[in-house]
């Protein structure tokens, strides 16, 4: 069964950083309300990292503010004296306002308390971006430097490329980052494709539906990607060894009789004598050495190979603190712009929502299954921004929903009504719930499918 495949460790790994990730951007952004809310002098009642419908699984009372920790891990949510809010609690509202609501605060206030938590959602995301930036500088690997060339996905076959192509340009335009391929057929809407075939540069037109066939197809079947060799890194605890051994910087050349010179085929090999004993046949500097070996009933050997960022020549990039800040703030943009464009593919019908959806599961699972601080800080930044844009979208419930009743209150000078501003948010909030759960249900569909 898929459950007893799992890998707990990995899945111990991943939810730690999920819930690490998730709890630095809920507080932030609830704090984002909280503090333009007490600097106008307005109550909170309450300050909560998930929500607590029943139960709290900690709580303690400061001042006037409640702080806890709800059960049910959606986000979180600051509870406002004077609004109508995720508590959904109206009794308060059946009273003359009280100086310290915020109903009787002016209304630029009350926008500015609405908006805090998507304000720092950006600052947050553009000053981690100029962290990693800073930090750890930018590293990718040029698509011409993969010179192997690629291995072709069926549908990659379907538009021409064929196995050994190195892939040139994107539209006539170079492409410098390789691992960028992908996001650029999806989201700008190419129309050709350059590719170095032996001494030609070929160019492949790019059907109207590749963004649709790549949403659907690209996590089981990536477009293309690089040819490397098989070259040992390491030797893994569970490699299971009965004759000879294997060495760092070894080339796996055969599996009993089956040749192997790409990584692609070494899955695929692996598969094929899935709990048995095999006989490797490996190159060692100028020799060629045999290991006798036991893959796995799972089609586990036990080895760690080298990547293409270990095989070919990548570009690095050092910024200073001050090359730093452009550069941070334009990571930002570009991944707000991606996640928009990704919105548009999928509103327009390129892409089916049934295939881009997902839960906090997908978001958890992007997550890698080893410690990485640059890739959990990449991700938070990238969440950061998602939260902001999903936040301020025009929707009763979200603080995007609030706003727009205040700015429609600020241009006609009519404020709605309390009584109105609770079936909004009722409808709000079961719109919201159910793309969750929606959203939810794929995930399971995909995870035991």
């Amino acid at each position: 069964m898929y459950i007893l495949a799992m890998d707990f460790a990995a899945v111990g790994v991943k939810t730690a950083q999920f819930i690490l990730s998730f709890s630095i951007l809920v507080v932030l952004h609830e704090l984002g309300h909280f503090i333009p809310a007490r600097l106008f002098g307005t109550r909170v009642e309450k300050f909560y990292l998930f929500f607590n419908p029943g139960f709290s699984l900690w709580k303690k009372k400061i001042g006037e503010t409640e702080y806890g920790i709800g059960w049910i891990p959606f986000g979180g949510y600051v509870k406002i004296a004077g609004m109508i809010d995720e508590s959904m609690d109206k009794e308060q509202l059946k009273k003359e306002p009280e100086s310290w609501e915020l109903r009787s605060k002016p209304a630029y206030q009350r926008l500015i308390v609405m908006l805090g938590g998507v304000i720092v959602n950006v600052v947050l995301a553009i000053v981690i971006f100029i962290g990693i930036a800073w930090y750890w500088g930018d590293d990718y690997l040029p698509a011409k430097n993969v010179t192997y060339g690629v291995h072709a996905s069926a549908l990659a076959k379907q538009m021409g490329v064929q196995e050994g192509d190195i892939i040139v340009s994107v539209d006539k335009k170079e492409l410098e980052n390789f691992d960028a391929l992908e996001s650029k057929l999806i989201l700008t809407n190419p129309t050709s494709l350059e590719v170095q075939r032996g001494d030609s540069i070929i160019s492949l037109n790019i059907p109207a539906t590749l963004a649709t066939s790549l949403a659907k197809f690209k996590k089981a079947d990536p477009f293309v990607i690089p040819r490397i060799p098989v070259i040992i890194d390491s030797v893994g605890k569970s490699a299971v060894i009965l004759e000879g051994t294997f060495n760092k910087n070894d080339t796996l050349l055969k599996i009993n009789n089956t040749s192997i010179r790409y990584q692609y085929e070494f899955l695929e090999v692996k598969q094929k004598y899935a709990d048995s004993i095999v006989m490797v046949m490996l190159k060692r500097g100028a020799d060629t050495v045999y290991t006798k070996t036991l893959i796995s009933n799972a089609g586990q050997i036990g080895l760690f190979v080298k990547l293409p960022y270990a095989l070919f020549k990548t570009v690095h990039r050092d910024f200073t603190f001050l090359e730093a800040i452009p550069e941070g703030a334009n990571r930002c943009y570009t991944t707000l712009d991606n996640y928009i464009q990704g919105i548009k593919q999928i509103f327009t019908g390129k892409v089916n929502a049934n295939d881009s959806l997902g839960s906090l599961i997908s978001i958890g699972n992007t997550f890698p299954a080893a410690w990485d601080w640059e890739r959990f800080w990449t991700l938070t930044a990238i969440f950061s921004i998602i939260l902001a844009f999903m936040n301020v979208l025009p929707i009763p419930a979200l603080d995007g929903g609030h706003a727009l009743f205040i700015i429609v209150e600020m241009i006609t000078g009519r404020k709605p009504s309390d009584k109105f501003m609770e079936y909004a948010q009722v409808v709000g909030m079961m719109l919201m719930f159910g793309l969750m759960l929606y959203a939810l249900g794929l995930d399971f569909w995909r995870l035991f499918k």
